[in-house]
Parts: C-alpha cells; sequence; structure tokens
C-alpha cells in the first residue's frame, strides 16, 4: 500500500505541474504534505521534515551552484563565449563548421545553465547562418544537443550536481565519466544526426538576429578557453590528485581541502573575475551587479531542488524508501537502465528535465544503497533518461520552435528527436562504461 501511495504522489506532482500550472516548488511542497499523510507520517511531524528534506539537499550545493551562475554569467558577459565561438569557427573551417558548433556548445555551456546558454548562444548560430547561407536547423541542431549533454550530465549544472550527494556519488570521478559519455552522445545527436536535417527550411525571426560584440572588445581566445574551462580542469585535478600523489600525502588535510567542489568553484570564480573582468578594466561594480543577476536567473532551480528535498525526506521518514529499494531489487532488471526508465517516464509527463531527474532520483536512492551499482553512473544513467522525448509540455520545446520559426511537425523531427537520441546514446554510453569501471 505504502508503494501505492508513493505512486499517487507522484500523480499528483504531476497533474498540479502540467495541469494546475503550478510552481513546481509549489508543486513539490504540496505533494510532500499529501504524501506524508498518506503514508502515515505523524501530523506534528511533517513539517519538520519538510525543513529537514529542504536544508539536507541543498547545503553546500546551493553555494555550488551559485557560484556557478556566477561563473557563467561572466563568461557570457565578458564576450568569452562569442571568442570561443568564433575561434573554433575559424579554426575549423565551413567544411566541419557543424563540430565547431558542437564544441562551441560544449565549451561554453559547462559553465553556464541551460535556459541562459540558450539565449546566448542560438543567437551566435545565426550569426553563422546569415554568414553562411547554410540552414538554420542545420547549424543549431549539434550545439543544442551539446548544451542538453552538458545540463544532464555534467556537474556543476542542477540535476547531476544535485543527483551527487543523494547517491554518495564523487562530484570530481562524475565529471570524467560524464565527459567520456558526453563524447560520442553530443557527436550522434549532433552533427551526425543534423545531417539527416539539411532539408528543414528555417527563417529565424529579425528579433534573434545577433549583435556582436566589436571584436576588439573581446578577451583574448586563450583567456576564454582556458577560463571558461577553468571549473572541469580544476575538479578533475582535484580528483585525480589523491591517486597520484605520493602513498600518505593523497589524503593530506590541503588535498581534501582543495579538492572540495565548493573551494573548486570558488577558486575558479576568483580567478575568472581577474582575468575576464578586472584584469581587463570591468568594474568591480558591473561585476558585482552581474553576479546578483545570476542567482535571481537560478532561484527558481534552487527552489525545485528544494521541493525534490522536501519529497525525497517524507519517503525516508515514512520508510517507503526502504520499502521500494526491496520493490526494486526484486526486479531482474541492471539498475542503471531501471534508473534511466523511471528518469524517462517521469520525463514525458512533467517536461523538465531538472524535476524529472530530481524526482526520479528520489525513487531510485534507495536501489542505489542496496546494490553494488555504481553511483556515478547512477547520477549518469538518471541524467540520460531525463532528456529523453522532450515534446509540448517543455519549455525548451517552445524555445527552439519559437527561436527557429518552425513548424509543430518540424520541430518534433529535429529538437524532441535530438533530444531523444541524446537520452538512449548516454544510457547505451554508460552501459558500456560501467564494463570497465
Amino acid at each position: 500500500m505504502a508503494i501505492v501511495s508513493v505512486g499517487i504522489a507522484i500523480l499528483i506532482l504531476v497533474l498540479l505541474v502540467t495541469w494546475a500550472k503550478l510552481n513546481p516548488f509549489l508543486a513539490f511542497l504540496i505533494t510532500s504534505i499529501i504524501a506524508a499523510i498518506m503514508l502515515d507520517v505523524p501530523l506534528e511531524t511533517i513539517p519538520k521534515t519538510l525543513e529537514q528534506g529542504i536544508g539536507g539537499l541543498l547545503g553546500s550545493l546551493a553555494v555550488i551552484i551559485c557560484l556557478g551562475a556566477m561563473f557563467g554569467k561572466l563568461i557570457s558577459e565578458s564576450g568569452a563565449a562569442q571568442r570561443i565561438s568564433t575561434s573554433l569557427m575559424n579554426l575549423f573551417g565551413d567544411k566541419y563548421i557543424t563540430w565547431a558548433l558542437m564544441l562551441t556548445g560544449f565549451i561554453v555551456g559547462i559553465p553556464l545553465f541551460y535556459n541562459v546558454g540558450f539565449v546566448l548562444l542560438v543567437p551566435l548560430v545565426f550569426s553563422v547562418v546569415y554568414q553562411t547561407k547554410l540552414p538554420a536547423v542545420y547549424l543549431g541542431i549539434p550545439l543544442l544537443a551539446a548544451l542538453s549533454v552538458t545540463h544532464g550530465f555534467l556537474p556543476p549544472h542542477p540535476s547531476p550536481t544535485a543527483l551527487v550527494p543523494q547517491f554518495g556519488a564523487d562530484l570530481g570521478l562524475t565529471l570524467i565519466y560524464g565527459l567520456i559519455v558526453a563524447i560520442p552522445t553530443m557527436a550522434l545527436a549532433g552533427p551526425i544526426f543534423a545531417n539527416t536535417l539539411k532539408n528543414i527550411k528555417s527563417e529565424p525571426l529579425e528579433t534573434f538576429k545577433p549583435k556582436d560584440m566589436d571584436t576588439a572588445d573581446l578577451p583574448s581566445a586563450f583567456n576564454s578557453f582556458a577560463t571558461s574551462l577553468l571549473p572541469v580542469v580544476l575538479i578533475a585535478a582535484t580528483t585525480a590528485l589523491p591517486y597520484i600523489a605520493d602513498e600518505g600525502q593523497g589524503n593530506s588535510p590541503f588535498i581534501q581541502f582543495i579538492g572540495n567542489p565548493m573551494v573548486v568553484m570558488i577558486l575558479a570564480l576568483a580567478i575568472a573575475t581577474y582575468t575576464l573582468g578586472l584584469g581587463r578594466g570591468m568594474n568591480i561594480s558591473k561585476i558585482m551587479d552581474s553576479y546578483s543577476d545570476a542567482i535571481k536567473d537560478i532561484a527558481v532551480i534552487l527552489l525545485i531542488i528544494a521541493g525534490a528535498g522536501a519529497l525525497k525526506q517524507v519517503f525516508v521518514v515514512s520508510g517507503v524508501s526502504a520499502d521500494i529499494g526491496d520493490a526494486l531489487q526484486s526486479l531482474d532488471m541492471n539498475p542503471l537502465i531501471l534508473g534511466w526508465l523511471i528518469a524517462t517516464i517521469i520525463r514525458i509527463c512533467l517536461g523538465s528535465a531538472t524535476v524529472a531527474g530530481l524526482t526520479a532520483a528520489g525513487i531510485v536512492a534507495p536501489l542505489v544503497l542496496t546494490t553494488d551499482v555504481n553511483p556515478n553512473l547512477m547520477v549518469l544513467a538518471i541524467g540520460a533518461g531525463s532528456l529523453m522525448c522532450s515534446h509540448v509540455n517543455d519549455s525548451g520545446f517552445w524555445m527552439y520552435k519559437g527561436y527557429f520559426n518552425l513548424s509543430l511537425k518540424d520541430t518534433f523531427r529535429s529538437w524532441s528527436l535530438m533530444e531523444t537520441i541524446v537520452g538512449v546514446v548516454g544510457i547505451i554510453s554508460v552501459l558500456i562504461l560501467d564494463q570497465f569501471v
């Protein structure tokens, strides 16, 4: 009966978000209270349970996500993203231009959250369209595939970052495995798939015609690339340190301190503030204003994570998490495939990749604790499922349709199919990687 109550709670969440059009944070809170009542959590303890869930999941996670948002905002406003785009275009030339756009989306997408990256980079795609006269969809899909991959697989993006502590995974290893999975996934869903879309006609709206910064005002290519990739380099390096340091030094207090994800992001932001900001003559007040705007941009995401934490804590306190773990463990299915499938179903119902990933994590978490499944790979499996089958209940679907001025048929044919390829190739890559790690 308890597991049935969980199913009813998930259904209520879906209806509140899709039918009632409630903000996901409010939907999570209402669902959490209803679920707690159905699962016989004592009424007087429900508020405390919600508080514990919200605080327990956010914790240092809020700091990492906020610092990541500030970092991405600086990459955008300093012109580093534009410099990366033009440099890759010049390097690859017209023949391999889709691969250049894919790399642009990947490199710039690492520090930028999805919606910000979309709004920032799609106009760059249109500037290439005007220059080369090539089809907009053919050029746009590789870049957007790379953005989706970074959003679903790589820290410091909200969903993978939030799943790491829930599963007891390692942020650095998740990032390294995520990079391995990302390469074939974005290649197949991006430039290779885009070759089938050359006949889709698209006339981008004049509103979205780009206004590029003057080249002389842009940071250097080295500065742009080095600073944008800094969080990845620092996280990967601090993850590798314990393995390459002398015996006895791998777990020294200094390495543990410098390898903490929060410290890594503080260092990355401090360096970027100088290399892309103060060192290039930007006013400190202007930089701080952009950081404040960045926090506003991701406030909703933080609230969604908080709401998911509340629902997860209800499952834990009620004891239903243990029941779910036992039930899922009895299924004759690879846990990674099961996590992917649950995330896929919720994604189809809810639309939001972040909400789908966090909701699926609350269901699958007991399975991670009771089996020998690799928790880092479970983060990626759920990430792949959360990107599947984007359709009319996903804001990204409508952003893409509007920016590229497409019919519904062509939006399904290009965007929805691209997202599905990302999800399918992603889980296949995760399963292959599972054989070696």
